[in-house]
């Protein structure tokens, strides 16, 4: 050997065993959440020597260290101590091999550029409600933030809604036009400052700007008028919600007829005054998302019933932004906060948009000019059995990640068409979309169109196969056979029970309940009551509800009196139309007539478990007519209150497969104590009850054909409080294992990852 190369091996082994260097790659929620900062105030802590930078795929870090052991705890401190934001996937943890691995001296530890994208993918953070110290920012009248409604910090602050690619840098969001003054650029430098590399960083000199003063807008708020604000993720529509006259006039020129508003309140202080708090929903409202949260009124007439007509809950929420907060500087505690858009249209985010579209709906437009580049609209959640339950699926929980339990490759399930979100896979990965809304009318399909280019361009996805419903005419169906991609079929109640199968890690097969309004069955009927012995790939059907007509088709939805003549005539026959019950006082004789000629020859038939919650709300007097989807159902467990009861008969034919659920005895029940002057409450409470039994029955039923032990709940009719409660307790009173939602919603909100999932299980099949 050369002597001088034998003496240069010498030189660098006798470094080696001085110093090593290591190297972690850290997957997950990692950008946006002050990981970088953390990672550098660590490792100046420990006294580690390296380099850390955002990459593509997530955050690369490298430290140098002569101790193994000292290596190994920064290791485990980056876990046990990472930001409350964060989410860690996966960390590649190892130190580098001789090759490349060799020491390079690091003077300190540097946080270096990001890396250039390379294909790969990083999980963005959802937006995060503002923290305590940024709030005593604002009230702080000799900070330089005092009353900046822009506040924000490493905690807090906007992130999905702003970013526009990854890496997670500011010049990659739409803060990229605000260049930092000095004071924002110290700051931004400093690692002690807990805006170190705070991206969305701001101040009143460095903007953004509202176009109003804050006085003007409280002023106006007092005065009874109506004021559309640009938010976080879109517009907002908001009036006090102590004014009769103020809420009335916003439910016309909205265009919202009796769907409940949701109201912000200044602090839990007030909330607690207005509404009983469990400790779940305490954290709730208190935490990083501040969502909207249903409770339970302490007195129903606190706010004028044009608030949320009928009903004994109320959808609360916090100031989730430094404006929000501002707000209730003055004298309001409670503020009506909508979404700004006209109904069944997608939330305004531009200023020219909102001045053309929201001018005519409020006295006053409050724009600033920094953009919104992902609309996200308010999520909504209920506490159900101590569990916090997502219904609507948006700001401050998307675009967070459902980690499957099998690769997927890249997917895109285009969900349903009520209440729809989509889906992208990427590797383990199940990415669903924020709550888009009903595809109804040509802007929601735009905004559907809109949020996939900017989540397939954000995490570098290129689906390769689309699965959808069956039902050929949903338009997100319609959209997916229009693309050239290899399509998937899937059923609308197996998707439900993957779904809750995929959120929960399951890979066995299940006995799923699918209790929803409407799903389009394999038999070319209206499924929606449905008991299914599942797995991703396939799935059997092993019992239903009771077929009956469904007169009217979509109509019966939104006139309850319809399904109560269809089962009434189902169990009385022509006798049930001679009976003075109130919902023939909904209809008008001829109409009736028309009905009664129709039923004997329908040409559909529903085993829907949501309409069938509709005739009794119609054949007890509960509702007539639902303005908005599941009102009669919403309704009628408002009546039932907290209360529990008895149970209606009902009988399971079990002569042919699938096993039928025979309801007529129930019916015939309900109807007497009606026209004997039973109260609609009682009957509320004994119906769901009944349902909670008709479940429990049927799946002893099929555990003692299969031996399956673990159920899935999923459907939107699992939304409501009363009947998942019973559901839960009598189920596990028996034995199984109940596993629902919570990540994500119950309802078709949820829709798309099931049929991402079966997709998924069919491609690995060869199904294709």
């Amino acid at each position: 050997m050369d002597p001088s190369r034998a003496g240069a091996a010498t030189v660098r082994e006798s470094v080696l065993t001085q110093t090593a260097r290591y190297r972690i790659e850290v997957k997950g929620v990692v950008q946006g959440v002050g990981f970088r900062p953390f990672i550098k105030r660590l490792a100046d802590r420990l006294g580690l020597a390296g380099t850390v930078a955002n990459t593509g795929a997530g955050v690369a870090i490298e430290i140098e260290t002569s101790e193994c052991a000292l290596a190994n705890r920064f290791k485990e401190l980056l876990r046990s101590e990472a930001p409350p934001a964060s989410h860690i996937e996966s960390m590649i943890f190892g130190e580098l091999p001789d090759a490349v691995g060799y020491p390079v001296g690091y003077a300190g530890f540097t946080i270096l550029p990001s890396a250039p994208a390379d294909g790969s993918f990083t999980l963005i953070s959802p937006d995060l409600a503002t923290c305590a110290d940024c709030l005593a920012d604002i009230a702080d009248p000799h900070g330089r933030r005092a009353a900046y409604p822009f506040t924000n910090c490493t905690n807090c602050g906007p992130r999905y809604s702003i970013t526009r690619a990854v890496p997670y840098d500011r010049a990659n969001t739409t803060m990229r036009p605000f260049a930092m003054c000095a004071d924002c650029a110290a700051e931004y430098a400093d690692v002690t400052d807990r805006r170190f590399h705070a991206e969305p960083i701001a101040c009143p000199v460095c903007g953004p700007r509202l176009s109003h003063d804050l006085p003007a807008i409280r002023d106006a708020l007092a005065d009874q008028r109506i004021v559309a604000i640009k938010g976080l993720g879109g517009f907002q529509l908001a009036c006090d919600a102590f004014s009769g006259a103020a809420v009335g006039r916003l439910r016309e020129l909205k265009r919202r007829s009796r769907k409940p508003f949701a109201v912000m309140m200044r602090d839990l202080e007030t909330v607690e005054r207005f509404c009983f708090v469990e400790q779940a929903e305490r954290e709730l409202l208190g935490g990083s998302v501040k969502p909207i949260v249903l409770l339970r009124l302490r007195e129903p007439g606190a706010f004028p019933d044009s608030v949320a007509p009928g009903l004994e809950q109320l959808g609360v929420m916090l100031p989730y932004t430094p404006l929000h907060q501002l707000l209730f500087s003055g004298s309001s505690i409670c503020l009506i906060m909508t979404s700004g858009n006209l109904s069944e249209e997608p939330i305004v985010i531009a200023n020219e948009e909102a001045l053309r579209k929201l001018a005519p709906l409020s006295d006053l437009v409050v724009t600033h000019d920094r953009d919104i580049f992902m609309r996200v609209d308010d999520s909504v959640t209920r506490v159900v059995e101590g569990v916090p339950r997502i219904l609507r699926r948006a700001r401050g929980y998307a675009p967070q990640p459902i980690s499957l339990p099998f690769e997927a490759g890249e997917i895109l399930a285009v969900g349903p068409e009520l209440k729809n979100t989509f889906c992208l896979t990427k590797a383990n990965y199940a990415i669903l979309s924020q709550h888009i809304g009903d595809l109804e009318n040509l802007e929601t399909i735009a905004f559907f169109e809109e949020t996939l280019a900017n989540l397939k361009r954000v995490y570098h996805a290129e689906p390769r196969v689309i699965a959808h419903d069956l039902h050929p005419e949903y338009m997100s169906t319609r959209w997916g056979l229009a693309r050239p991609e290899p399509k998937i079929a899937v059923q609308h109640h197996h998707a439900h029970i993957a779904s809750c199968m995929a959120e929960n890690g399951l890979v066995e097969p299940v006995i799923g309940v699918a209790f929803d309004g409407t799903g389009y069955g394999t038999d070319d009927q209206i499924w929606g009551g449905e008991f299914l012995i599942c797995e991703y790939a396939s799935f059997e059907r092993a019992a239903h509800l009771r077929y009956v007509p469904l007169i009217g088709g979509d109509r019966a939805a939104r006139e309850p009196w319809r399904m109560a003549a269809a089962y009434l005539n189902d169990a009385l026959g022509d006798e049930a139309f001679g009976l003075d019950l109130p919902c023939w006082r909904a209809v008008s004789p001829k109409t009736l007539q028309i009905i009664q000629q129709l039923l004997p020859r329908p040409a559909l038939l529903t085993s829907s478990c949501g309409r069938l919650f509709d005739a009794v709300s119609s054949i007890c007097g509960v509702s007539q007519a639902s303005s908005y989807e599941g009102e009669a159902a919403i309704l009628l467990e408002a009546r039932a209150g907290s209360k529990s009861g008895g149970c209606y008969p009902f009988e399971i034919a079990t002569e042919t497969k699938p096993w039928q659920i025979d309801v007529r005895p129930l019916i015939k029940q309900i109807a007497h104590e009606v026209l004997h002057g039973q109260s609609s409450a009682n009957v509320s409470v004994c119906f769901h009850s009944t349902i909670a039994y008709i479940i429990r029955t049927v799946c002893d039923k099929v555990r003692g054909e299969t031996g399956l032990r673990n159920i899935c709940l999923s459907g939107g009719t699992f939304q409501n409080r009363i009947l998942m409660g019973s559901t839960l307790r009598l189920l596990r009173a028996a034995g199984f294992e109940v596993f629902t939602h919570a990540r994500i919603p119950a309802n078709d909100g949820g829709i798309s990852l099931g049929q991402a999932a079966v997709a998924a299980a069919r491609m690995r099949e060869g199904r294709i």
